[in-house]
């Protein structure tokens, strides 16, 4: 069957460079709550896989990819038995690895590898079980990961994905709507009463995501996933969870499978989404995969020029036809291609200011209090106005780009949290914030050498037995090319 022409850009490099700065202070940047994120997904992700496992098995060697700090693939390598790769576009947050084994007592981890769903450094057919998790709907051509997935897997090779959003026909699609904590009393409510489906224009949670810009594709329909799927592969199973939020969405969906002439859930999914799982399988018949983790370099290819590589002494990995070299840093292969490398792993320059990376202060002015916070999510409270300077290192036209976040206790007057920019002379537009919780500022720049920001927020607050006055947060201040 001939395939479909590539109309869209699966990712742009804007996405990439957003979700590699979200990656780095949320994948552990509050430890607790993060460890409980990852117990829970796993739970449910290696019951999913036990249900199916006579299907995958064997599954080495695997690669998950999008795996952020890889928890998923810990659970395959130390519960499965498996042996393979996690691999994300963010070297940060598999970095943040090595504290997962530390905090849950692994003695096995995967070989972690930073790298592009859509440009995998793998040789074609080198793996045995390709898996993804909650990861397909951030690329707005999600064929073409499909079709990455398919080359490097073996004949008879599985993917196994989950978690993967269902469009909803039942939805005026009004508002992104946040997670539960960050929704107001009457979308709470409605939430209970499971009527706020009705009115959200994609997943309950998405905005968080897309305020930060990294773009959600959710505009597949149940039979648009089971079209897609059957192109590719020889044999799919599936699973579909439909939402019963409330009395509404379990009365409708019951309705919906009883008018089913199957019984299945296939009518209430197309009505009231959900989401889908499935284990796929390429065609050809199953042959052992050669593998040993003593010569994975075997299984990669280069990202440059695809290439062999080979491992020298001290661990790195060059590439035998053009030379190009990824150090073991922090236990992670950064295996981008070297332009995008570039780009999204920038050496530490004075254009950007992340407060994670130790000398950030020296592009600091007056105030901002100490630093605080762990991992990648170090941040610097400010008072009413604080001061910053960066240096444009590129010739394109700029934009200004700032990661915050505006504590609950900001708006505890009652008014809106507020957040304007001074550039010399400039003023920059202002950004007013509806909720507590993460927040991007962003603004195109004037053309200039340097910049020297003023920075201003309100409403001001104190924190009891604390005589500092505060307005936000700030983690990132950096520039970035207009895209």
């Amino acid at each position: 069957m001939s395939q479909p022409p590539r109309s869209r850009e699966a990712q742009s490099l804007a996405v990439k460079r957003a979700e590699v700065e979200f990656h780095n202070f949320a994948s552990l940047g509050e430890p607790e709550r993060a460890l409980n994120v990852y117990q829970e997904e796993n739970q449910r992700r290696g019951d999913f896989l036990r249900r199916h496992w006579e299907w995958i098995a064997p599954a080495s060697p695997f690669l998950e990819i999008g795996a952020n700090v890889g928890h998923t693939s810990y659970l395959l390598v130390n519960e499965f038995g498996a042996e393979g790769f996690a691999l994300d576009l963010s070297a940060d947050a598999l970095r943040w690895g090595v504290a997962l084994q530390e905090y849950w007592g692994l003695a096995r981890a995967p070989v972690r590898v930073a790298g592009d769903a859509v440009r995998l450094p793998f040789r074609d057919g080198a793996l045995r079980v390709v898996a993804a998790f909650q990861m397909l709907s951030q690329f707005m051509d999600i064929e073409a990961v499909i079709l990455e997935v398919k080359r490097v897997l073996a004949p008879g090779g599985v993917f196994v994905f989950a978690e993967e959003p269902l469009r909803r026909l039942l939805s005026l699609r009004l508002y992104r709507c946040p997670y539960y904590d960050r929704m107001k009393p009457w979308e709470r409510r409605l939430y209970h009463w499971g009527l706020l489906g009705f009115l959200v224009r994609d997943v309950i949670g998405a905005e968080q995501e897309e305020s930060f810009g990294i773009r959600q594709n959710h505009s597949l329909y149940l039979r648009d996933w089971s079209r897609m799927l059957a192109r590719h592969f020889a044999e799919c199973r599936s699973e579909i969870l439909v939402p019963e939020n409330g009395p509404l969405e379990r009365g409708l969906k019951r309705l919906a499978v009883r008018l089913d002439p199957y019984r299945s859930l296939w009518r209430a999914a197309h009505l009231l989404g959900g989401t889908l799982a499935a284990v796929c399988r390429k065609a050809g018949s199953r042959e052992p995969v050669p593998w040993s983790q003593d010569c994975f370099e075997r299984l990669l290819q280069c990202p440059d020029c695809r290439g062999e590589f080979k491992r020298d002494e001290q661990e790195t990995l060059v590439c035998r036809q053009c030379g190009y070299r990824a150090a073991l840093e922090g236990g992670v292969y950064n295996l981008l291609p070297s332009a995008e490398k570039k780009e999204l792993y920038p050496e530490d320059r004075d254009d950007m200011i992340d407060f994670s990376r130790p000398g950030h202060e020296r592009l600091l002015g007056e105030g901002f209090y100490q630093l605080e916070g762990v991992f990648g999510n170090r941040y610097r409270w400010m008072g009413e106005r604080a001061r910053a300077r960066l240096v444009r290192q590129d010739p394109r036209p700029q934009r200004l780009r700032i990661r915050g976040y505006a504590h609950p206790e900001a708006f505890r007057s009652g008014k809106p949290v507020w957040v304007a920019v001074r550039v010399g002379d400039r003023a920059l537009p202002r950004k007013t914030l509806e909720r507590p919780g993460l927040f991007i500022y962003e603004a195109d720049l004037p053309s200039a050498d340097e910049y020297l920001l003023e920075i201003r927020a309100g409403p001001a607050w104190r924190a009891e037995g604390d005589d500092r006055i505060f307005t936000v947060n700030l983690s990132m201040i950096r520039l970035a090319p207009r895209e």
